[in-house]
């Protein structure tokens, strides 16, 4: 089984730029396709982007695309969102979360079953 355990988060001034990480435990963690979502105060959890199990493939919601950027490490067990251009509406507690295993590209935004425990973001207008 894949726990997960996000860090990284933290205060930052819209505008700026901060990176999360998810580190992954198990040997199958290469195998599984990978997401972020995140959770503001009164909203539901959205999701921000996802990668597939080889890094090749890549997804963004609408709100993110061109300022985040996913990635992974398979040899570190982590992958990463990238924040650039923070606005105060990205502020929330970001998920780190497991997909479908194999290499199916792309999966639905239902697919994503496990979550970690979450990092918040904080940004200051």
């Amino acid at each position: 089984q894949v726990q997960l355990v996000e860090s990284g988060g933290g205060l930052v001034q819209a505008g700026g730029s901060l990176r999360v990480s998810c580190a992954a435990s198990g040997r199958t963690f290469s195998f599984y396709n990978m997401g972020w979502f995140r959770q503001a105060p009164g909203k539901e959890r959205e999701f921000v982007a996802a990668i597939s199990s080889s890094g090749a493939g890549t997804d963004y919601a609408d709100s993110v695309r061109g300022r985040f950027t996913i990635s992974r490490d398979n040899t570190k067990n982590t992958v990463y969102l990238q924040m650039n251009s923070l606005k105060p509406d990205d502020a929330a507690v970001y998920y780190c979360a497991l997909g479908p295993y194999g290499t199916t590209w792309p999966i639905p935004k239902t697919a994503f079953r496990s979550w970690g425990q979450g990092t918040q973001v904080t940004v200051s207008s």
